[in-house]
């Protein structure tokens, strides 16, 4: 080898170190911007492609256990519809399939997927089957048993929610009962996204 290419490779190899180097500090940066009960990695509902969510970092974070049969299926709308109402503020609603309580998510992530978009046009973001129930035991997923450390309650049924500040430690839970046109569990979301 000459000397010029060995100038050329050394060069290259300076270059490339210093790329990685760059690359492992914006890394360490992100993760370390990132709050612990966001910095999980899960399967996206349509693809299963791993998403991480620290992506929501920063935003007001809903997050739902849902199901396809249930009596509170037709959550999916108010839940669409406050997300598209607040998006633009820095809201997103997180939702987590769960055939937890009776049953009532029997379906493949793909035939979960098709429902949700064909009968609710269903646009936030969605992962797929997730143990969510206390009686899952060590099955829960660490989310979920994060989500019920934090705020002491656990989902009891389909569409319990937890809503997540920005700061990423402050978390309120709601049961299924509460609506996501609920007029409380509204302005309290409105207050969240008001606050830095």
């Amino acid at each position: 080898m000459d000397i010029t290419n060995r100038r050329s490779l050394s060069t290259w190899r300076l270059a490339m170190g210093a790329a990685a180097w760059l690359l492992g500090c914006a890394t360490g940066a992100q993760a370390a911007g990132c709050p612990a009960l966001l910095d999980r990695t899960v399967p996206r509902l349509q693809d299963e492609k791993p998403q991480n969510l620290c992506q929501y970092s920063g935003k007001v974070v809903v997050v739902v256990n849902t199901a396809s049969f249930c009596g509170f299926t037709s959550q999916y709308k108010g839940l669409e519809a406050l997300y598209a109402r607040f998006r633009d503020r820095g809201l997103v609603v997180l939702g987590f399939p769960s055939n937890d309580f009776g049953s009532q998510e029997p379906g493949s992530n793909a035939d979960i997927a098709a429902f949700c978009a064909s009968t609710f046009g269903v646009k936030f973001p969605m992962f797929t089957k997730t143990r969510v129930s206390s009686s899952a035991g060590a099955d829960v997923h660490p989310l979920y048993a994060e989500l019920r450390r934090v705020t002491g309650s656990a989902p009891r049924w389909n569409f319990h929610k937890y809503v997540i500040a920005r700061d990423g430690k402050t978390v309120e839970g709601y049961s299924a009962l509460t609506a996501p046109d609920n007029k409380a569990f509204i302005d309290s979301i409105d207050k969240l996204l008001g606050s830095p």
